[in-house]
């Protein structure tokens, strides 16, 4: 992802970004100066300057002419995310409750969908998560993985070679890639492949039947690595 898409992420719109990201490389510009640096029409930098404005990404400079400052991205970024973690806060307090259960096996779509899942899982266990995937997608998790093992929870790893991770229990094995297994405190799973980028499919499970099938299923597979090695890969 472009810095430009990053941006929209924030809230500001494919022009705005555009603008904001000269600002930035620039300086304070006037709206003539903005115009015809972006090569956006002049009505459309001065909308876009005062979208910025209102949103908490530029400042006004009062002179002669006016002037546009941009607000440095961490303190744009961060004020945005502040925003969001006190409407998330009273959305979680205030959220109605569901007047139907969930069947109980939701299919995830798209890898970026369930990459966030992952996280989620893994950020919000409390007691164990046991772990089936390859080296290269592991290492998109190593923060979530690292902190629940400084917070000393039960981390079970099976992957390639040569990975380590202190704390952890890990087990060495060949992986199909793109493959995913992930137990999070005996109450939730997660399996499928994320080998067709947004094409790819996932399915989530509370149901006790399902966790129990999977626990068996990496038990069995834990034993059969140590069969076959001789012994338990290291526990770091």
């Amino acid at each position: 992802m472009d810095h430009i898409a990053m941006l929209t992420r924030f809230g500001l719109t494919n022009q705005e970004a555009r603008i904001y990201w000269t600002l930035l490389a620039e300086g304070d510009l006037t709206g003539y100066e903005t115009a015809k640096l972006t090569g956006i029409s002049r009505s459309n930098a001065y909308s876009a300057l005062a979208g910025l404005v209102e949103k908490g990404a530029a400042f006004l400079v009062e002179g002669a002419a006016t002037r546009y400052t941009p607000v440095p991205p961490e303190e744009f970024c961060g004020n945005i995310l502040h925003e969001l973690a006190g409407y998330r806060a009273e959305l979680t307090a205030k959220r109605p409750l569901p007047k139907r259960e969930s069947a109980g096996y939701i299919t995830i779509a798209g890898e970026r969908q369930i990459y966030r899942k992952i996280r989620v899982m893994l950020e919000t266990a409390q007691e164990r998560v046991y772990v089936s995937m390859s080296r290269d997608i592991l290492a998109r998790f190593l923060p979530e993985l690292t902190e629940l093992t400084r917070r000393r929870r039960k981390v079970v790893i099976i992957t390639e070679e040569p990975f380590r991770l202190t704390g952890a229990t890990v087990y060495h094995a060949e992986s199909r890639r793109g493959q995913i297994r992930l137990i999070a405190d005996s109450s939730s799973v997660l399996t499928g492949d994320v080998s067709d980028g947004e094409a790819s499919t996932c399915l989530f499970s509370q149901k006790d039947n399902l966790v129990d099938l999977f626990k068996e299923t990496l038990k069995n597979e834990i034993t059969l690595i140590e069969l076959t090695c001789g012994e338990r890969s290291r526990h770091d």
